[in-house]
């Protein structure tokens, strides 16, 4: 797909700043266009709890059978296993640190862009090494659900090194940054919380010891890593992946007798529930990725589009869900469904609080007249 063709940034009215419109008419449902993230990598917590995803494009490792079994904590027999998409004869781990990926070309990837750099050098992993250290101070700041991960600065930075045109890679990196340093701060405090904030000191000095290389020093000085904070706070796609929705997927286009249909349909929803009686919500390999186009979207209450993972890796589809006519703005939402139901205030005050803007979309503006108040204040004074 041309992506040139389709869209193009330029500057927005809504934001002040940069923004993505279509170059044509765009179809409800259509797939505006695909992009391969910068870098991206797995939440810390999604990976200790043995969700085994590539650590590249973070494909599941796992079959849906394994992966079933281990959500639903006993054996279950999957009817249909062709309708499993994993490719466990193609997984191949790296000879220095055993890290796994879903195919060599992933890891050759990995090895090319950042990962030559990060790579430990030993089977034996411990916390003794620097980047171990970084990951678990992260992991005791940053709960689940997690929104981010510290080794997504530690990939980024380590994809400038090994560039073989680092100026164009910082470029690359500092178009995601356009605030002022105390926007970069707040922000970066945000990430963390409150009751966390102070652990930026350590988080920083753990990553500079970490990478302790001339080249992206600008952005191992205090400011520099709050910038990078603040940048994959407000710039981080969520990604999800998993073996068992691909599964279910595939078994909606088997031809089956309506006797048949039934039976595998209320085995799907018993298997759900039986999923989240074990699992809750976390059913998904679940990381965080980078993408310079994408990343020009700006927010709706009303959103035109929304990223999709149709490939069940990191490739990123964005998806018109309404009809956008040419020359339009292309937006995204930045809130989840729950929240996008809320009052315009619950709204407004969760954007400025991670990311340090009031919005001013057509919902926004057409609800002028609600008051100021939070949904839970609105619900306890009509009690």
């Amino acid at each position: 797909m041309n992506i040139e063709r389709d869209v193009e940034v330029r500057l927005s009215h809504i934001s002040k700043g940069k923004g993505l419109f279509a170059k044509r008419k765009i179809n409800k449902g259509s797939v505006i266009f695909e992009e391969d993230p910068l870098v991206s990598c797995q939440f810390s917590w999604n990976e200790a709890y043995k969700y085994r995803a590539c650590n590249h494009c973070l494909r599941p490792l796992e079959t849906a059978q394994e992966n079933v079994i281990r959500l639903t904590g006993h054996n279950v027999d999957l009817p249909y296993p062709e309708c499993c998409t994993t490719n466990k004869s193609n997984i191949v781990s790296c000879e220095m640190c055993g890290v796994e990926y879903c195919s060599v070309e992933c890891l050759t990837a990995a090895f090319n862009i950042y990962h030559k750099t990060l790579c430990l050098q030993t089977k034996d992993r411990n916390l003794t090494h620097p980047l171990e250290q970084v990951n678990e101070a992260w992991k005791q700041v940053h709960y689940p659900p997690e929104t981010s991960s510290i080794m997504l600065i530690v990939r980024l930075l380590a994809r400038i090194i090994q560039s073989s045109n680092q100026d164009t890679a910082i470029e690359e990196t500092l178009q995601f940054c356009h605030r002022t340093v105390n926007e970069d701060a707040e922000l970066a405090h945000n990430l963390l919380g409150e009751k966390f904030a102070s652990q930026i000191s350590l988080l920083h000095s753990l990553v500079v010891a970490a990478m302790p290389h001339d080249c992206i020093q600008q952005f191992l000085t205090p400011a520099g890593f709050q910038s990078l904070l603040a940048l994959i706070g407000t710039n981080g796609q969520g990604v999800g992946t998993s073996a068992i929705s691909q599964w279910v997927n595939k078994t909606s286009d088997l031809t089956l007798s309506d006797e048949e249909r039934e039976a595998l349909d209320s085995f799907i929803d018993n298997l759900y529930e039986e999923m989240d009686k074990h699992s809750g919500t976390f059913l998904n390999n679940e990381g965080v990725a980078l993408y310079s186009l994408q990343s020009a979207c700006n927010h709706s209450c009303v959103p035109n589009a929304e990223p999709t993972f149709v490939h069940n890796n990191h490739k990123l589809s964005l998806v018109a869900v309404k009809d956008i006519e040419e020359g339009e703005e292309i937006f995204t939402s930045y809130l989840d469904e729950c929240m996008l139901e809320r009052s315009r205030h619950s709204r407004r005050k969760e954007l400025m609080k991670n990311y340090l803007f009031v919005c001013k979309c057509l919902k926004c503006e057409e609800q002028t007249e609600q008051p100021d108040v939070t949904s839970e204040e609105d619900e306890d004074m009509s009690e």
